[in-house]
């Protein structure tokens, strides 16, 4: 299951799911009506918000499993599986009693107090998303978040299913991450240094800064980093015009990685 409404108690949802028929209308999930722009859809702000009166328990167990809610989002940061859900569920309840739409920017998570606010990053595009977790689950191995169909548009996820991710809670104060975006390391420095500059005048008119950052090893690794770069479209518009320079795979990396 993907989604709990835990709307009474986890005690009344469960009962529900293991003896009455199903509350969804259909029996396995789906895709829904392609997004022609996902990036006219408006992310949602961040902004304060109190606990949700309903999909807040202490605890709850699930399939056996008890689970217990963070005390607070603060500092919250995790890499696992993502995964997405579909017009199954949605216009249905979320755990805390809003309607699910699946072209909104939404997610669930197992211990997030709700409402949250997180913004998710996919390990091998760069490509994030903020998402505002207003649901429970998902309750499958691995699998650290569920995000709605519009979320996974926006990852480039909705085919595969799932994809590797980075979430990071994120708070109204909090202003928009910034990634360093490693494109090689060397041990020869020279040769670091004229890759430093290369990449320098290639970017030298959107004003990004390509600097070297020597490793403490006694042989150093010279590796040459551009950045900060905020995430979002200014990310993608950068790794995109790396790709014809068969640099391999960049290391994205956060200000705590450097």
């Amino acid at each position: 299951m993907k989604s709990l409404a835990l709307l009474l108690s986890i005690t009344l949802v469960l009962a529900g799911c293991s003896s009455t028929p199903s509350r969804y209308q259909h029996r396995q999930d789906f895709t829904p009506r392609p997004i022609s722009d996902v990036h006219s859809l408006p992310e949602p702000t961040p902004k304060a918000e109190p606990r949700s009166a309903m999909g807040n328990p202490v605890s709850y167990r699930v399939f056996g499993k008890e689970y217990r809610l963070l005390p607070t989002a603060e500092d919250y940061r995790e890499r696992g599986q993502a995964s997405w859900y579909g017009m199954k569920f949605h216009g249905h309840t979320t755990s805390n009693g809003e309607i699910y739409d699946v072209y909104q920017f939404t997610a669930a998570h197992k211990t997030l107090p709700i409402p949250s606010y997180v913004r998710v990053t996919r390990l091998d595009n760069g490509k994030s998303v903020v998402v505002r977790v207003n649901d429970r689950g998902p309750f499958h191995g691995g699998r650290i978040i569920d995000l709605s169909y519009a979320a996974a548009v926006k990852l480039g996820m909705e085919r595969q299913g799932v994809a590797d991710v980075e979430v990071e809670v994120i708070s109204p104060a909090q202003p928009k991450a910034e990634r360093w975006v490693q494109v090689s390391a060397l041990r020869d420095a020279e040769a670091a240094k004229r890759l430093q500059q290369q990449l320098q005048q290639r970017l030298q008119d959107a004003g990004w800064t390509v600097s070297i950052s020597p490793s403490a090893d006694p042989a150093p690794l010279h590796r040459v980093r551009i950045g900060p770069v905020p995430e979002g479209d200014a990310l993608q518009q950068l790794l995109q015009e790396l790709q014809p320079l068969n640099l391999g795979q960049p290391l994205l990396l956060a200000r705590h990685q450097l």
